[in-house]
């Protein structure tokens, strides 16, 4: 397979030697170290997903045969990176599954290649750094912060990692040329275009434009105007000005929001807010991120509510994801609290009943989810969401999604502008960054009935702008490809 090299001029941008020359490096040290597959021709089969069967999702894995691709097939591209990846991977193919076509999975981490594990190195370094930075306030000032801001923004950042993902390409082997492809992480993206597919739809995640997510070759699609300007303009990812990204590789589509949920907001937000007048408990979320970090302001939170859950104003809803480990943090911190709360653990069915049971009756007490299988963890927060009044969440993908949320402080510089988006379009609040701050505006959500249905409403007032629509114009961007 022959790869073009996109590490050395990125968008009509020169890179310098030394980046060009530390970009090759980078990769040699991969193929060193996890063998040159460039060669291999890796074939794959399909396998049912049953936590997405609802969608009719599909998972490619390595096969000894070469694949059949279903005929109307939209594949979904991506990797393990925490959970925001596949949440918004998930939003995705259901998306594609409502427009009429079959979502099929491709987790780039998932295979048993020298890309693979390549992904899978930097991915436990990520997470392993994200977690410290939560324990460290130096490292997270001095090092974590800048990072996720400046340094994943510059343009030589992406010469390294186009670099590094020509060693994804051998795994498209077995798929179409011009099959739509749908990538939710750089990698993903970078790797489709090396492989000469023509259909690549690169969704951005984040709303701080970063060179991180460049994938010269695919449609850039982004959720906000402010992404937009950015990439247009490439702006403020070299010290002086660069061209930009073309207009016919650059859309604006609005939020990747899942099917289940945007064709059910109405329904939803009236349910929220006839729970509200009726003087319910307030049912609030709060998830643990994939990275597990945060415990400390968990912590904080269920400390502040639980007195409030006794007197039945509020009931809290925790998904532990497949962070077991947090809930051991819980019992150790607060005495007494395994005998609190209700587990719901590692049993989807059961929690997929109990969440039809919040839709028709009153829930009190404190509910904690966790499930093993990284699908069920995931998508349990999209279950639990639509039955809630609001969401506790950092300002990570899930600050894109239409439900009221209360923004705890983020993790990575990144984020920062996922939650200024949020509390401009007005369906969340302002970040909270500490105890104080969070605790002042839980207790004004669960005293002040009219700012949390005038909240609730605003997301009504959204969904007729097509802002959730994001997720259906990045698939049609696929479909129609450049």
């Amino acid at each position: 397979m022959e790869i073009k090299d996109k590490s050395s001029v990125i968008f009509g941008n020169q890179i310098n030697q030394k980046t060009i020359k530390k970009a090759n490096k980078s990769k040699n040290k991969f193929v060193k170290k996890y063998g040159d597959d460039s060669n291999k021709e890796y074939h794959l089969g399909l396998e049912p997903i049953p936590t997405l069967d609802f969608i009719g999702c599909q998972n490619l894995v390595l096969s000894e045969k070469p694949l059949t691709m279903p005929k109307k097939a939209v594949v979904v591209g991506n990797i393990r990176m925490g959970f925001g990846h596949y949440r918004i991977s998930i939003a995705l193919a259901s998306c594609a599954k409502a427009l009429g076509y079959e979502p099929i999975w491709m987790d780039l981490a998932s295979f048993d290649a020298t890309g693979s594990k390549m992904i899978r190195e930097q991915n436990d370094l990520y997470s392993l750094a994200s977690r410290i930075s939560q324990k460290s306030k130096l490292f997270n000032a001095i090092i974590w912060e800048p990072l996720n801001s400046e340094g994943f923004r510059q343009i030589t950042y992406n010469s390294t990692d186009q670099k590094n993902s020509e060693l994804l390409a051998p795994l498209y082997h077995d798929l179409p040329k011009d099959v739509p492809y749908v990538a939710t992480h750089v990698w993903p993206s970078q790797g489709a275009v090396h492989a000469g597919l023509t259909h690549v739809v690169n969704a951005i995640p984040d709303n701080w434009p970063m060179a991180l997510h460049l994938s010269e070759g695919a449609i850039h699609a982004v959720q906000t105007p402010f992404a937009y300007l950015g990439y247009k303009m490439l702006n403020g990812m070299a010290k002086k000005p660069l061209k930009g990204i073309p207009e016919s590789d650059l859309y604006e589509v609005g939020h990747y929001i899942d099917h289940e949920l945007v064709s059910n907001i109405e329904k939803d937000v009236n349910a929220r807010i006839k729970r509200i007048n009726n003087n319910e408990p307030i049912r609030i979320l709060t998830s643990v991120g994939g990275a597990g970090a945060g415990a400390k302001s968990f912590l904080e939170i269920v400390n502040h509510l639980l007195p409030l859950v006794k007197e039945n104003k509020a009931s809290l809803f925790i998904n532990l994801g497949d962070h077991l480990d947090m809930f051991e943090f819980l019992k150790k911190k607060i005495p007494g609290f395994e005998n609190i709360a209700v587990t719901h653990f590692d049993n989807y069915q059961d929690t997929k009943e109990f969440v039809s049971k919040m839709e028709k009756e009153v829930v009190k007490g404190v509910h904690i989810f966790y499930h093993k299988n990284i699908f069920e963890a995931v998508y349990s927060t999209n279950l639990l969401m639509r039955q809630v009044e609001f969401l506790i969440t950092k300002p990570s993908e899930l600050a894109f999604y239409p439900v009221v949320k209360v923004m705890m402080k983020h993790i990575g510089g990144h984020e920062v502008y996922g939650a200024v988006h949020a509390q401009e379009i007005g369906d969340s609040t302002f970040e909270c960054p500490d105890k104080k701050s969070m605790t002042e505006m839980l207790d004004r959500l669960l005293t002040d009935k009219e700012l949390l249905i005038h909240l609730n409403n605003q997301i009504i007032k959204l969904k007729e702008t097509g802002i959730y629509d994001g997720g259906y114009e990045a698939v049609k961007l696929a479909v129609k490809g450049k």
